[in-house]
Protein backbone atom coordinates (compact mmCIF):
# COMPACT_ATOMS: atom_id res chain seq x y z
CA UNK A 1 0.00 0.00 0.00
CA UNK A 2 1.80 3.09 -1.24
CA UNK A 3 -0.63 5.92 -0.44
CA UNK A 4 -3.30 6.36 2.22
CA UNK A 5 -5.56 9.41 2.16
CA UNK A 6 -7.33 10.59 5.30
CA UNK A 7 -10.25 12.94 4.58
CA UNK A 8 -10.84 15.01 7.69
CA UNK A 9 -8.23 16.87 9.68
CA UNK A 10 -9.73 16.81 13.17
CA UNK A 11 -9.47 14.34 16.07
CA UNK A 12 -10.33 11.21 14.09
CA UNK A 13 -8.10 12.25 11.19
CA UNK A 14 -5.11 12.90 13.41
CA UNK A 15 -5.68 9.69 15.35
CA UNK A 16 -5.72 7.77 12.05
CA UNK A 17 -2.38 9.26 11.01
CA UNK A 18 -0.84 8.50 14.39
CA UNK A 19 -2.17 4.94 14.27
CA UNK A 20 -0.82 4.37 10.76
CA UNK A 21 2.68 5.26 11.88
CA UNK A 22 2.32 3.38 15.16
CA UNK A 23 1.31 0.25 13.23
CA UNK A 24 4.42 0.53 11.10
CA UNK A 25 3.02 1.98 7.89
CA UNK A 26 5.81 3.86 6.13
CA UNK A 27 4.06 4.85 2.92
CA UNK A 28 2.72 8.24 1.87
CA UNK A 29 -0.08 9.78 3.95
CA UNK A 30 -2.18 12.68 2.67
CA UNK A 31 -4.60 14.48 4.98
CA UNK A 32 -7.37 16.54 3.36
CA UNK A 33 -8.93 18.98 5.83
CA UNK A 34 -11.66 21.52 5.04
CA UNK A 35 -10.69 23.90 7.85
CA UNK A 36 -7.63 26.17 7.73
CA UNK A 37 -6.39 24.93 11.13
CA UNK A 38 -4.22 22.02 12.16
CA UNK A 39 -6.06 19.47 14.38
CA UNK A 40 -7.68 20.92 17.46
CA UNK A 41 -9.92 19.67 20.24
CA UNK A 42 -13.62 20.48 19.87
CA UNK A 43 -14.99 19.77 23.40
CA UNK A 44 -13.35 22.89 24.97
CA UNK A 45 -14.95 25.15 22.34
CA UNK A 46 -18.28 25.30 24.20
CA UNK A 47 -16.62 25.71 27.59
CA UNK A 48 -13.14 26.94 28.52
CA UNK A 49 -12.23 28.35 25.10
CA UNK A 50 -15.08 30.87 25.49
CA UNK A 51 -15.39 31.28 29.27
CA UNK A 52 -11.66 31.46 30.02
CA UNK A 53 -10.61 33.13 26.75
CA UNK A 54 -8.16 30.32 25.98
CA UNK A 55 -5.71 30.77 23.11
CA UNK A 56 -5.62 28.38 20.14
CA UNK A 57 -2.47 26.73 21.48
CA UNK A 58 -4.52 25.45 24.42
CA UNK A 59 -6.91 23.47 22.22
CA UNK A 60 -4.64 22.12 19.52
CA UNK A 61 -4.23 18.36 19.59
CA UNK A 62 -0.55 18.16 18.78
CA UNK A 63 2.51 20.35 18.79
CA UNK A 64 3.64 21.30 15.27
CA UNK A 65 6.98 19.55 15.77
CA UNK A 66 5.22 16.27 16.64
CA UNK A 67 2.98 16.60 13.59
CA UNK A 68 6.06 16.98 11.42
CA UNK A 69 7.52 13.79 12.87
CA UNK A 70 4.50 11.87 11.56
CA UNK A 71 5.60 12.65 8.01
CA UNK A 72 2.10 13.25 6.68
CA UNK A 73 1.22 15.87 4.05
CA UNK A 74 -1.49 18.18 5.39
CA UNK A 75 -3.59 19.67 2.60
CA UNK A 76 -5.48 22.46 4.42
CA UNK A 77 -7.76 24.10 3.70
CA UNK A 78 -8.89 21.73 0.98
CA UNK A 79 -12.30 20.18 0.48
CA UNK A 80 -12.92 16.81 -1.17
CA UNK A 81 -15.83 16.90 -3.60
CA UNK A 82 -15.84 13.60 -5.50
CA UNK A 83 -14.80 10.00 -4.91
CA UNK A 84 -14.23 7.61 -7.80
CA UNK A 85 -14.04 4.15 -6.26
CA UNK A 86 -13.29 2.32 -9.52
CA UNK A 87 -10.29 4.49 -10.32
CA UNK A 88 -9.27 4.89 -6.63
CA UNK A 89 -9.28 8.65 -7.11
CA UNK A 90 -10.29 11.58 -4.92
CA UNK A 91 -11.05 14.96 -6.47
CA UNK A 92 -10.73 18.23 -4.56
CA UNK A 93 -12.78 21.37 -5.15
CA UNK A 94 -9.64 23.13 -6.34
CA UNK A 95 -9.40 20.55 -9.14
CA UNK A 96 -6.59 18.33 -7.85
CA UNK A 97 -6.99 14.59 -8.30
CA UNK A 98 -5.37 12.35 -5.71
CA UNK A 99 -4.88 8.62 -6.16
CA UNK A 100 -4.97 6.27 -3.20
CA UNK A 101 -4.57 2.66 -2.18
CA UNK A 102 -6.30 3.10 1.17
CA UNK A 103 -8.87 5.71 2.21
CA UNK A 104 -10.12 6.73 5.67
CA UNK A 105 -13.14 9.03 5.75
CA UNK A 106 -13.41 11.19 8.87
CA UNK A 107 -15.33 14.19 7.60
CA UNK A 108 -17.43 14.66 10.74
CA UNK A 109 -20.73 16.48 10.90
CA UNK A 110 -22.23 19.93 10.31
CA UNK A 111 -24.70 21.74 12.58
CA UNK A 112 -28.36 21.63 11.66
CA UNK A 113 -29.64 25.12 10.97
CA UNK A 114 -32.98 26.60 11.86
CA UNK A 115 -35.17 27.05 8.77
CA UNK A 116 -36.16 30.51 7.61
CA UNK A 117 -34.48 33.93 7.76
CA UNK A 118 -31.61 34.26 10.23
CA UNK A 119 -30.77 37.78 11.47
CA UNK A 120 -27.36 38.81 12.75
CA UNK A 121 -26.77 37.46 16.22
CA UNK A 122 -27.84 33.87 15.47
CA UNK A 123 -25.00 31.36 15.60
CA UNK A 124 -24.14 27.70 15.40
CA UNK A 125 -21.12 26.12 17.04
CA UNK A 126 -18.98 23.45 15.47
CA UNK A 127 -15.62 24.89 14.45
CA UNK A 128 -12.87 26.91 16.05
CA UNK A 129 -13.89 29.89 13.93
CA UNK A 130 -17.50 29.51 15.16
CA UNK A 131 -16.31 29.58 18.77
CA UNK A 132 -14.09 32.61 18.19
CA UNK A 133 -17.00 34.52 16.65
CA UNK A 134 -19.28 33.56 19.54
CA UNK A 135 -16.70 34.61 22.10
CA UNK A 136 -16.48 38.05 20.57
CA UNK A 137 -20.24 38.47 20.20
CA UNK A 138 -21.00 37.49 23.80
CA UNK A 139 -19.28 40.66 24.95
CA UNK A 140 -22.18 42.76 23.66
CA UNK A 141 -25.08 40.37 24.32
CA UNK A 142 -26.40 40.54 27.89
CA UNK A 143 -29.35 38.29 27.01
CA UNK A 144 -28.64 34.92 25.43
CA UNK A 145 -31.02 32.28 24.09
CA UNK A 146 -29.94 28.69 23.53
CA UNK A 147 -32.15 26.67 21.21
CA UNK A 148 -31.65 22.99 21.94
CA UNK A 149 -31.33 20.95 25.13
CA UNK A 150 -28.62 18.50 24.07
CA UNK A 151 -25.04 18.34 25.33
CA UNK A 152 -23.77 21.27 23.27
CA UNK A 153 -26.68 23.55 24.15
CA UNK A 154 -26.52 22.84 27.88
CA UNK A 155 -22.74 23.22 28.02
CA UNK A 156 -22.93 26.56 26.24
CA UNK A 157 -25.74 27.69 28.56
CA UNK A 158 -23.52 26.96 31.57
CA UNK A 159 -20.65 28.83 29.94
CA UNK A 160 -22.72 31.91 29.15
CA UNK A 161 -24.12 31.92 32.69
CA UNK A 162 -20.58 31.72 34.06
CA UNK A 163 -19.88 34.93 32.16
CA UNK A 164 -22.74 36.58 34.05
CA UNK A 165 -25.20 36.69 31.15
CA UNK A 166 -28.95 36.16 31.30
CA UNK A 167 -29.51 32.77 29.67
CA UNK A 168 -32.70 31.06 28.51
CA UNK A 169 -32.63 27.53 27.11
CA UNK A 170 -35.47 26.64 24.75
CA UNK A 171 -36.32 23.13 23.60
CA UNK A 172 -39.17 20.80 22.77
CA UNK A 173 -37.83 18.00 24.97
CA UNK A 174 -39.21 17.46 28.50
CA UNK A 175 -35.77 17.73 30.10
CA UNK A 176 -32.11 18.37 29.16
CA UNK A 177 -30.16 15.58 27.46
CA UNK A 178 -33.37 13.71 26.72
CA UNK A 179 -31.69 11.81 23.85
CA UNK A 180 -28.98 10.55 26.17
CA UNK A 181 -30.54 9.92 29.57
CA UNK A 182 -33.88 9.09 31.23
CA UNK A 183 -35.98 11.71 32.97
CA UNK A 184 -34.58 10.87 36.41
CA UNK A 185 -31.17 12.18 35.29
CA UNK A 186 -32.42 14.93 33.01
CA UNK A 187 -34.60 16.44 35.73
CA UNK A 188 -31.64 16.56 38.12
CA UNK A 189 -29.65 18.38 35.49
CA UNK A 190 -32.51 20.80 34.89
CA UNK A 191 -32.64 21.58 38.60
CA UNK A 192 -28.91 22.31 38.68
CA UNK A 193 -29.18 24.69 35.73
CA UNK A 194 -32.11 26.51 37.32
CA UNK A 195 -30.19 26.82 40.59
CA UNK A 196 -27.39 28.46 38.61
CA UNK A 197 -29.80 31.01 37.19
CA UNK A 198 -30.48 29.50 33.76
CA UNK A 199 -34.09 29.86 32.60
CA UNK A 200 -35.52 26.73 30.96
CA UNK A 201 -38.41 26.85 28.51
CA UNK A 202 -39.08 23.15 27.88
CA UNK A 203 -41.59 21.34 25.67
CA UNK A 204 -42.03 24.42 23.49
CA UNK A 205 -41.40 24.96 19.79
CA UNK A 206 -39.46 27.85 18.28
CA UNK A 207 -41.44 29.65 15.57
CA UNK A 208 -38.78 32.11 14.41
CA UNK A 209 -36.65 35.11 15.26
CA UNK A 210 -37.50 38.72 16.04
CA UNK A 211 -35.14 41.39 14.79
CA UNK A 212 -34.55 45.10 15.09
CA UNK A 213 -32.43 46.83 12.47
CA UNK A 214 -31.29 43.50 11.06
CA UNK A 215 -30.06 42.22 14.42
CA UNK A 216 -31.65 39.64 16.65
CA UNK A 217 -33.92 41.03 19.35
CA UNK A 218 -35.69 37.88 20.48
CA UNK A 219 -36.75 34.29 19.82
CA UNK A 220 -40.41 33.83 18.96
CA UNK A 221 -42.07 30.70 20.39
CA UNK A 222 -44.98 28.78 18.91
CA UNK A 223 -47.20 29.80 21.83
CA UNK A 224 -46.67 33.48 20.96
CA UNK A 225 -44.17 34.33 23.69
CA UNK A 226 -41.01 36.22 22.84
CA UNK A 227 -37.75 35.39 24.65
CA UNK A 228 -35.64 38.59 24.52
CA UNK A 229 -32.12 37.93 23.27
CA UNK A 230 -29.31 39.74 21.48
CA UNK A 231 -27.56 36.44 20.75
CA UNK A 232 -28.95 32.98 20.06
CA UNK A 233 -27.09 29.71 19.68
CA UNK A 234 -28.89 27.14 17.57
CA UNK A 235 -27.86 23.72 18.88
CA UNK A 236 -30.50 21.39 17.45
CA UNK A 237 -28.23 18.58 16.38
CA UNK A 238 -26.02 17.87 13.43
CA UNK A 239 -25.91 15.95 10.18
CA UNK A 240 -23.08 13.79 8.80
CA UNK A 241 -20.99 15.39 6.05
CA UNK A 242 -21.78 12.85 3.34
CA UNK A 243 -23.44 14.84 0.53
CA UNK A 244 -20.27 14.82 -1.57
CA UNK A 245 -20.25 11.00 -1.39
CA UNK A 246 -23.80 10.36 -2.63
CA UNK A 247 -22.69 9.60 -6.19
CA UNK A 248 -19.64 7.59 -5.13
CA UNK A 249 -21.37 4.24 -4.78
CA UNK A 250 -20.62 4.03 -1.05
CA UNK A 251 -23.60 3.03 1.11
CA UNK A 252 -24.95 6.23 2.65
CA UNK A 253 -27.66 6.58 5.26
CA UNK A 254 -27.36 8.36 8.58
CA UNK A 255 -23.64 8.62 7.91
CA UNK A 256 -21.34 6.33 5.93
CA UNK A 257 -22.71 2.82 6.40
CA UNK A 258 -19.93 0.44 7.40
CA UNK A 259 -19.65 -3.18 8.46
CA UNK A 260 -18.51 -4.31 11.90
CA UNK A 261 -14.90 -3.56 10.95
CA UNK A 262 -15.83 0.04 9.97
CA UNK A 263 -15.30 -0.84 6.30
CA UNK A 264 -17.50 0.92 3.72
CA UNK A 265 -15.88 -0.63 0.63
CA UNK A 266 -12.68 -2.54 -0.11
CA UNK A 267 -9.84 -0.36 1.15
CA UNK A 268 -12.25 2.37 2.29
CA UNK A 269 -13.07 2.90 5.98
CA UNK A 270 -14.89 5.53 8.05
CA UNK A 271 -14.21 6.83 11.54
CA UNK A 272 -15.63 9.35 13.98
CA UNK A 273 -18.91 11.25 13.88
CA UNK A 274 -19.59 10.40 10.23
CA UNK A 275 -19.29 6.61 10.60
CA UNK A 276 -22.40 4.48 11.05
CA UNK A 277 -21.14 0.98 11.76
CA UNK A 278 -22.56 -2.37 12.78
CA UNK A 279 -21.82 -2.90 16.47
CA UNK A 280 -21.67 -6.68 16.70
CA UNK A 281 -21.81 -6.58 20.51
CA UNK A 282 -25.18 -4.81 20.58
CA UNK A 283 -26.43 -6.26 17.30
CA UNK A 284 -27.31 -2.82 15.95
CA UNK A 285 -26.01 0.02 13.85
CA UNK A 286 -24.52 2.93 15.83
CA UNK A 287 -23.19 6.37 14.96
CA UNK A 288 -21.63 8.15 17.93
CA UNK A 289 -20.72 11.83 17.99
CA UNK A 290 -18.14 11.97 20.70
CA UNK A 291 -14.47 12.81 20.93
CA UNK A 292 -13.43 9.55 22.60
CA UNK A 293 -15.18 7.44 19.99
CA UNK A 294 -13.49 9.39 17.20
CA UNK A 295 -10.05 8.53 18.52
CA UNK A 296 -10.75 4.88 19.30
CA UNK A 297 -12.55 4.25 16.03
CA UNK A 298 -9.76 5.80 13.98
CA UNK A 299 -7.30 3.41 15.59
CA UNK A 300 -9.56 0.45 14.83
CA UNK A 301 -10.03 1.43 11.18
CA UNK A 302 -6.29 1.70 10.67
CA UNK A 303 -5.70 -1.79 12.02
CA UNK A 304 -8.37 -3.15 9.72
CA UNK A 305 -7.10 -1.20 6.72
CA UNK A 306 -3.75 -2.85 7.32
CA UNK A 307 -5.31 -6.30 7.46
CA UNK A 308 -6.53 -7.04 11.01
CA UNK A 309 -10.29 -7.63 10.29
CA UNK A 310 -11.40 -7.01 13.90
CA UNK A 311 -14.90 -5.90 14.91
CA UNK A 312 -15.09 -2.49 16.59
CA UNK A 313 -17.12 -3.12 19.76
CA UNK A 314 -16.65 -0.28 22.25
CA UNK A 315 -18.79 0.41 25.27
CA UNK A 316 -20.25 3.84 24.33
CA UNK A 317 -18.75 6.58 26.48
CA UNK A 318 -19.47 10.29 26.85
CA UNK A 319 -18.64 13.12 29.17
CA UNK A 320 -19.89 16.65 29.69
CA UNK A 321 -18.96 19.45 32.09
CA UNK A 322 -21.80 21.80 33.12
CA UNK A 323 -21.49 24.27 36.03
CA UNK A 324 -19.81 22.25 38.82
CA UNK A 325 -20.98 18.89 37.44
CA UNK A 326 -18.73 16.40 35.69
CA UNK A 327 -21.00 13.95 33.89
CA UNK A 328 -19.55 10.76 32.48
CA UNK A 329 -21.38 7.71 31.25
CA UNK A 330 -20.78 4.26 29.84
CA UNK A 331 -23.23 2.08 27.98
CA UNK A 332 -26.78 2.76 26.88
CA UNK A 333 -29.85 4.23 28.60
CA UNK A 334 -33.12 2.82 27.21
CA UNK A 335 -36.12 5.11 27.52
CA UNK A 336 -37.85 2.55 29.73
CA UNK A 337 -34.77 1.76 31.85
CA UNK A 338 -34.99 1.78 35.63
CA UNK A 339 -32.49 4.03 37.41
CA UNK A 340 -30.81 2.97 40.66
CA UNK A 341 -28.71 5.49 42.57
CA UNK A 342 -25.49 4.38 44.28
CA UNK A 343 -24.05 7.01 46.58
CA UNK A 344 -25.49 10.15 48.13
CA UNK A 345 -27.43 12.40 45.77
CA UNK A 346 -27.51 15.17 48.38
CA UNK A 347 -23.70 15.30 48.35
CA UNK A 348 -23.63 15.84 44.59
CA UNK A 349 -21.49 12.74 44.02
CA UNK A 350 -23.13 9.48 42.92
CA UNK A 351 -23.45 6.83 40.23
CA UNK A 352 -26.77 6.18 38.47
CA UNK A 353 -27.11 2.64 37.16
CA UNK A 354 -29.62 1.97 34.40
CA UNK A 355 -31.27 -1.46 34.53
CA UNK A 356 -33.15 -3.11 31.71
CA UNK A 357 -34.48 -6.65 31.62
CA UNK A 358 -32.59 -7.49 34.80
CA UNK A 359 -29.20 -6.23 33.62
CA UNK A 360 -27.15 -3.11 34.12
CA UNK A 361 -26.91 -1.59 30.65
CA UNK A 362 -25.75 1.96 31.46
CA UNK A 363 -23.89 3.79 34.21
CA UNK A 364 -23.61 7.53 34.72
CA UNK A 365 -21.22 9.21 37.12
CA UNK A 366 -22.23 12.54 38.65
CA UNK A 367 -18.94 13.91 39.95
CA UNK A 368 -17.96 10.28 40.55
CA UNK A 369 -15.18 9.41 38.13
CA UNK A 370 -13.56 6.65 40.19
CA UNK A 371 -16.81 4.93 41.18
CA UNK A 372 -18.05 5.02 37.59
CA UNK A 373 -14.92 3.30 36.34
CA UNK A 374 -15.64 0.40 38.68
CA UNK A 375 -19.07 -0.01 37.08
CA UNK A 376 -17.71 -0.34 33.57
CA UNK A 377 -16.85 -4.04 33.82
CA UNK A 378 -20.48 -4.85 34.64
CA UNK A 379 -21.45 -3.27 31.33
CA UNK A 380 -18.87 -5.25 29.38
CA UNK A 381 -20.22 -8.49 30.82
CA UNK A 382 -23.83 -7.50 30.10
CA UNK A 383 -23.26 -6.26 26.53
CA UNK A 384 -23.29 -9.71 24.90
CA UNK A 385 -26.91 -10.36 25.78
CA UNK A 386 -28.30 -6.99 24.75
CA UNK A 387 -30.25 -6.54 21.52
CA UNK A 388 -30.85 -2.86 20.88
CA UNK A 389 -33.77 -3.55 18.59
CA UNK A 390 -35.61 -4.96 21.60
CA UNK A 391 -35.18 -1.80 23.68
CA UNK A 392 -36.87 1.57 23.69
CA UNK A 393 -33.71 3.43 22.89
CA UNK A 394 -32.86 6.83 21.47
CA UNK A 395 -29.38 6.66 19.96
CA UNK A 396 -27.67 9.94 19.11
Amino acid sequence: MRTVIVVGGSAAGLAAVQALRAEGYRGRILVVGAEPHLPYDRPPLSKGFIADNLPFEHVRLSEPALLNELGAEWLIPARACELDLDRRMLRLEAGDRLGFDGLILATGVSPRVFPGPRPNGVYTLRSLDDAAALRTALGSAPQVAVIGTGVLGMEFAATARKLGLDVTVIGNAPHPLARQFPAAIGNLLAARHRAAGVMLRLEVQVAGFEEKGGHLSGVRLADGDIVPAELALVAIGSQPDVDWLRTSGLPIGDGILCDACCRAAPGVYAAGDVASWWHSGYGARLRIEHRMNATEQAGATVKNLLGAAEDFRPIPFMWSDQHDIKLQSYGIFPDDGEVEIEGDMASGRFVALCHNQGRVVGALGWNAVKALRQSRMRLVEAMEGIRLDELQLTVG
